[in-house]
């Protein structure tokens, strides 16, 4: 059997211990130096970053995220043993954790972070593909006669740089396609590194929940429930017709991937094709406070992806989800793409007040679309809002003093809501 050293990167023969550094954090498997397709995972990330900017909180449990009134965005190891979760509403994570640090989210330093990583990435192969901030495929195939030794080694070469020289860890799922690399990935969190075999896909598989499959929501799940279908095994028993009529272009996918296909392609050259945030509450509201202090936070934490990653959207989207899980959905192009965080909550503001009243919701969602470059956003003066541009100007003001002084230093009435 394979075996690698991830603290040294020796190639080894199934030892136990490794004969030149004496570590013992060996991954093993057959296939180890046969597969290339990979998904990285950062640990935490955003918690990640928070502890290795202050070390006081090594040791700490942290939650990034709003106010008492707000949800939690990352949280950190230590805070969910105690059961802390993302989108959990703040004051319920503080009853499990009440000595957590909660941390405001500082989205431009996450970003610069992320760009350090993806340029080791890029160290790797051209074939990169970013899922967010924290994530990505890579397709490392035929890339070992350029480095000199197989994508395994490179892989875990990879997440050693980043915890050495940037100071967050990553995991790592390697596998033979896209499918299994990310669900590979989160086998072994954190600092993991799983490997599925072509071998072993069956067997690994079969006992499998189906909710293992990344994109299968509630409103999936519960359709899968009634029809039977709990387990990759359940999806055997169907044949890819029947799977098709009743779930559509699903049903073809999941025909496939019980299987363990997957046909899709690493590919870097996938354009943004929209920023969206959104957050699932544990308890339905009807509340039209609470909800209005979500529709803020999702659109200034839209408005600051766009500015980190220089993109606009001339399209804002308001998803609704009500509580037996039907989806309302409502979208307005603009005149012209904005970046600015209070035209994208008017704008959601606006779509909600022509729904709002069809509650109570369990999720609510802002997003931009039509994305373009931030060279086109905000261009042309709002005649029916003569204030809009002293507002975006205050804005802009605003990021300025939160990037040098934190996030911290300028919050609006609404965002602790």
């Amino acid at each position: 059997m394979s075996a690698l050293c991830r603290d040294c990167l020796t190639e080894l023969q199934d030892e136990r211990r490794c004969p030149k550094c004496g570590g013992m954090r060996i991954v093993r498997h057959d296939e180890l130096f046969d597969l290339s397709i990979a998904h990285m995972d950062c640990d935490a990330f955003y918690a990640s970053v928070e502890k290795r900017d202050n070390p006081e909180l090594a040791d700490k449990p942290v939650v990034i995220g709003g106010g008492r009134r707000g949800v939690v965005s990352t949280a950190c190891y230590i805070a969910r043993i105690r059961g802390v979760r993302s989108a959990m509403p703040m004051f319920q994570a503080l009853k499990l954790c009440p000595d957590a640090v909660v941390v405001k989210p500082r989205m431009s330093v996450y970003v610069e972070t992320s760009k350090r990583i993806r340029a080791l990435m890029d160290e790797l192969t051209p074939a990169v593909e970013p899922l967010s901030l924290d994530e990505a495929f890579m397709d490392l195939t035929g890339t070992a006669k350029l480095h000199g030794a197989p994508p395994a080694v490179m892989l875990a070469r990879l997440v050693k740089r980043m915890k050495e020289e940037i100071g967050v860890t990553g995991s790592i799922g390697l596998s033979h396609n896209k499918f299994l690399a990310k669900v590979a990935s989160d086998l072994d969190k954190p600092q993991g590194f799983a490997v599925i075999g072509a071998a072993e896909t069956d067997d690994f598989l079969r006992d499998k929940s189906v909710r293992m499959i990344w994109g299968v929501g509630p409103a999936a799940q519960e359709s899968l429930d009634r029809a039977g279908i709990h387990t990759f095994a359940d999806l055997l028993r169907w044949d890819q017709r029947e799977l098709s009529d009743r779930f559509g272009s699903m049903g073809y996918r999941l025909w496939h991937l019980a299987r363990g296909q997957d046909k899709r392609k690493v590919s870097a050259r996938n354009p943004v094709k929209s920023i969206s945030k959104e957050t699932t509450f544990f308890e339905d509201t009807s509340s039209l406070d609470l909800l209005d202090g979500h529709l803020w936070r999702l659109s200034e934490q839209v408005a600051d992806r766009a500015k980190a990653t220089g993109k606009a959207g001339r399209v804002v989207t308001l998803k609704l989800k009500r509580a037996n899980f039907s989806l309302i959905s409502r979208r307005l192009s603009l005149r012209d793409a904005t970046q600015m965080a209070d035209s994208i909550y008017s704008t959601a503001r606006g779509l909600f007040d022509q729904v709002g009243d069809q509650g109570p919701y369990r999720l609510i969602g802002v997003g931009l679309s039509d994305i373009v470059d931030e060279s086109h956003a905000d261009l042309s003066a709002d005649l029916l809002d003569p204030d809009a541009a002293k507002r975006r100007k205050a804005e802009r003001a605003t990021d300025k003093i939160r990037a040098r002084f934190g996030s911290d230093a300028i919050l609006k009435g609404r965002s602790m809501r």
